[in-house]
């Protein structure tokens, strides 16, 4: 249960294109992420899937079935919205039964499936309360707890952590993840935070103008990005993109080094500059650097105890190893 297949599916809203040809298979179990810069047409294909939007040509086949033309709510999917969408009225319990009350469920497989989601999601010690008496983290749980109760062939997130504060975000990132440990139910993500991708996915796709860029593992596309849009996109900070000079120097057209792959000195180095703004973390700190003569800032990642200001002179030296090259069309090259 769970497998998606989408097959030459393109969506249109009158004249404009906003999903061109794509192919995709999401495999039964896989925590599968959409990640891309705002208007890149991930919330699109998601609603595709989920039936909300109608595909304008193409095929969608959940388990073998066709389901390009069926309603939403016969696809077997449930979906987790950016908003809660809770009914303020009713306890958490009633808010997690109210889509098997709709279905017409017998009241104790209803109190069953609610009981084992307040479980599943720590939950247990709320059912009597409403969502106005809840935190931020807690409400976006209960919506969790609706979707997890109906059983479904693949859940559906669309942002669903934007409306928190950052701890909050680490928090329920974390218990997600746990979720799907548990459930092993194929779960489809989307977000514009490359770090939520990275951290939460088996499988990333990465979409840029509702094209398919490239799709992989997190590490996969961290170590072998197959353009410079993936390379500058995935990773944080993101790559450093040089071009000029220094990238025909090795053959190439633009060559990337990520911050964390250039070791940086008070003395000496292959490359000099000043150092601009510091973002001091405690365990790390990311200079940017400028006045290279390579790129208006390079970034570099160094230990959180080194002891430069603004305006100091520094040195960049590249890891040899992982200089990344591209050619004049932007893809990645051996």
């Amino acid at each position: 249960m769970g497998r998606i297949t989408l097959d030459q599916v393109t969506k249109s809203f009158g004249a404009v294109e906003v999903i061109p040809p794509l192919n995709l298979t999401i495999d039964e179990g896989e925590f599968v992420v959409f990640v891309g810069p705002s208007g890149c047409g991930k919330s699109t294909l998601l609603r595709l899937i989920a039936g909300l939007e109608d595909v304008s040509s193409g095929e969608i086949r959940i388990d073998r079935e066709v389901a390009t033309h069926l309603p939403p709510a016969k696809r077997g999917l449930a979906m987790v919205f950016q908003s809660y969408a809770l009914y303020p009225h009713m306890s958490v319990r009633k808010n997690i039964a109210f889509p098997l009350k709709m279905a017409g469920m017998d009241k104790a497989e209803q109190d069953k499936r609610v009981d084992y989601a307040a479980g599943v999601l720590n939950l247990t010690d709320y059912l009597d309360r409403r969502p106005g008496q809840l935190s931020g983290g807690q409400r976006q749980r209960v919506a969790i707890g609706r979707a997890i109760v109906r059983e479904p062939a693949a859940f559906l997130f669309d942002e669903p952590l934007s409306n928190l504060d950052a701890a909050l975000r680490v928090g329920m990132r974390l218990e997600i993840s746990e979720l799907h440990e548990r459930l092993k139910t194929t779960m489809i993500y989307v977000t514009h935070d490359q770090v939520e991708a990275m951290t939460m996915a088996d499988k990333i796709v990465v979409l840029h103008a509702g094209v398919i860029e490239q799709v992989g593992s997190p590490l996969e596309l961290y170590h072998t990005p197959r353009n410079k849009f993936v390379a500058g996109f995935i990773g944080s900070p993101k790559m450093n993109i040089l071009e000029g000079p220094v990238a025909a120097q090795h053959n190439a057209s633009a060559i990337g080094v990520r911050p964390e792959h250039l070791a940086s000195s008070a003395e000496s180095g292959t490359w000099e500059g000043r150092v601009g703004v510091s973002e001091h973390l405690g365990s790390d700190t990311f200079f940017h650097v400028h006045d290279t003569g390579l790129a208006e800032t390079i970034t570099v990642r160094a230990s959180g105890e080194m002891p430069l200001r603004h305006g100091d002179r520094i040195f960049l030296t590249p890891d040899p190893d992982k200089i990344h090259r591209f050619d004049a069309e932007g893809l990645r090259m051996p």
